[in-house]
C-alpha cells in the first residue's frame, strides 16, 4: 500500500442515517514502501513515483498511527465503519497494515461494509449480476475516477450516502 485516502460519508444512529460532505473531513497519506515487491501495472494506475515515495513517504508505522487518531477523531462517540466498493480489496490492504504497524483497528476486525453487497441487497440482485454499470445512475458520484486515494475515497463516500438513503427496488 503505498497512499491512504480515507472521507467520511455520515453517521448512523437510532435517527437514522445523516449523509455529511465527505470533502469536509478527509484523511490522505503517501507512505514509504515496505518492500520491494510491486506490480507494475499497479502502480503505473495509481500514478505514485515509488522512488519519491522511498525518499519522501510518511513511514507506515507513523502514517497508520495518524489515521488511528483521525478514526477516534472524526468517529468520537460513535463505532467507526470502513466502507469500499469492493471493501474485500481495500480492507485487506488497511487492516493488515493496521494490525502490523499499530496493532489494533479502530474498526475491530470486522468493521467493513461492502458496498457492492449492500447494493445487490436493496437492489434483489444476485451479487454476481452487480457492478458499478449496472446501477441507477442517481447513485453513482458524478466525480471522475482518477484512483488517487483520497479522489476516490471521497466518491466512494458519496456513493455510500446515496446507497443507504435509497430505498432500493421492490421486486414481487
Amino acid at each position: 500500500m503505498l497512499s491512504l485516502g480515507a472521507a467520511v460519508a455520515g453517521v448512523q444512529d437510532a435517527e437514522g442515517f445523516r449523509a455529511a460532505d465527505p470533502e469536509e473531513q478527509t484523511f490522505y497519506r503517501e507512505l514509504r514502501p515496505i518492500s520491494v515487491d510491486f506490480v507494475p501495472e499497479a502502480l503505473a494506475v495509481s500514478g505514485l513515483d515509488r522512488d519519491r515515495l522511498d525518499a519522501e513517504g510518511a513511514e507506515p508505522e507513523r502514517a497508520m498511527r495518524e489515521f488511528t487518531d483521525w478514526v477516534s477523531e472524526v468517529g468520537a462517540g460513535a463505532q467507526p465503519v470502513m466502507c469500499g466498493y469492493p471493501a474485500s480489496y481495500d480492507w485487506t490492504f488497511l487492516y493488515w497494515y493496521l494490525i502490523r504497524f499499530t496493532g489494533s483497528s479502530p474498526f475491530g476486525h470486522s468493521g467493513c461494509l461492502d458496498m457492492k453487497t449492500l447494493y445487490a441487497t436493496k437492489a434483489g440482485l444476485p451479487l454476481r449480476a452487480v457492478a458499478k454499470g449496472t446501477m441507477p445512475r442517481e447513485l453513482l458520484s458524478r466525480r471522475r475516477h482518477t484512483h488517487h486515494a483520497l479522489d476516490d475515497a471521497v466518491e466512494q463516500a458519496e456513493l455510500f450516502a446515496r446507497l443507504m438513503v435509497w430505498p432500493g427496488t421492490s421486486r414481487s
